[in-house]
């Protein structure tokens, strides 16, 4: 939508009215009644970037934690076309059916021209979108992917305290959001394609390495043959990896998505790894470390709201990155004067 039209403005003052009428404390036993519009008008709310709005939502953040950390949280990649949204549909549809309550999160695509974002994951996955017990919240990644990371992992505490017992995270392919969604799940599961000439092809070492399962798509329609022979080359690639610190072993399995061939597979890999690293204490472990991490990566972030937000600040900021690009002053130089003005704005 324009943002001349007329019809932005209106959209635009209708949304901010909203916001401005969320409060956490009513969110929060709404949420907690299972309730998915309040739901989805908490997760606008820790998306916006108002300070207004960030304070109601830390308060909410807050009050949801206890209420949180239940669930299986597994990240789903693969390139573009592999088959992820139907995959997630399909089993998705297995697991409600087995009486589980699912949430996906779904990182879309941003053009880097316009900033606009596909976010179809809804229409994609038709059969899964009007199920009560499904939550599907798709999220553009933006030209960073740091605003992403922030409101995904928050948005995976609200879906938690909501009852959502297994959270899917889908990630826009093989690249650099892979190791973000990677840093806040407890099972990696990456998605191959076979009969593409050299399996191994395009496949960046770091993606294998954090795979926990490795399911070859598209099994189907004659092509069982050349995911069999995927299975083996991708197993042969894995046993020159290191050990897991987990101790779990990562399985290959070939599956069709559209048959429902062997989707019992992926979820008998989920049954027994959640079974070990809970018992062995390393789910815990992992997430104190993820915890630890998240600390880190929202302190960043939010010193770089605080930065752009403040006027004063910001303009110098701008200013000493023109002084850089002339060399007027050094980047240690730069950063340490803007440092300076931070400390001495009186507002750390």
């Amino acid at each position: 939508m324009n943002q001349d039209d007329p019809k932005y403005h209106a959209w635009a003052a209708r949304r901010k009215e909203r916001l401005d009428s969320l409060k956490a404390e009513l969110l929060l036993k709404k949420i907690l009644e299972k309730d998915r519009v309040a739901l989805a008008n908490a997760i606008t709310l820790i998306e916006s970037n108002k300070p207004e709005h960030r304070k109601e939502a830390n308060k909410l953040i807050n009050l949801c934690i206890p209420h949180s950390g239940k669930s299986w949280r597994i990240g789903i990649t693969g390139v573009p076309g592999v088959g992820k949204s139907t995959f997630i549909e399909a089993i998705g549809e297995i697991l409600v059916k087995s009486g589980h309550r699912l949430a996906v999160m779904a990182i879309d695509p941003s053009s880097s021209v316009s900033g606009g974002s596909i976010l179809g994951d809804k229409t994609r996955m038709e059969k899964l979108a009007p199920m009560d017990e499904v939550f599907i919240r798709p999220t553009a990644s933006g030209k960073t992917l740091g605003g992403v990371a922030q409101h995904t992992r928050e948005t995976v505490i609200l879906c938690e305290a909501a009852g959502y017992d297994i959270i899917f995270i889908e990630t826009v392919g093989v690249g650099q959001s892979e190791t973000v969604v990677h840093s806040m799940v407890d099972f990696f599961l990456l998605l191959m394609l076979s009969g593409a000439g050299d399996e191994l092809q395009g496949i960046k070492r770091g993606i294998m390495e954090m795979a926990d399962g490795i399911l070859i798509t598209k099994a189907d329609q004659g092509n069982e043959s050349a995911a069999l022979r995927a299975k083996r080359t991708y197993e042969n690639a894995l046993h020159l990896f290191q050990a897991k610190a987990s101790g779990w072993v990562p399985k290959v399995a070939p599956i069709s998505s559209i048959n429902g061939k062997d989707l019992a597979i992926p979820m008998q890999w989920w049954e027994n790894y959640f079974a070990q690293v809970i018992e062995s204490g390393h789910l815990e472990a992992k997430r104190k470390h993820q915890d630890l991490r998240f600390f880190e990566e929202s302190f960043q972030f939010q010193m770089a709201q605080f930065i752009a937000e403040d006027p004063h600040i910001s303009n110098k900021y701008a200013a000493l990155q023109q002084q850089i690009s002339k060399g007027k002053t050094s980047s240690y130089e730069a950063a340490n004067e803007l440092l300076q003005l931070i400390l001495h704005h009186g507002k750390l």
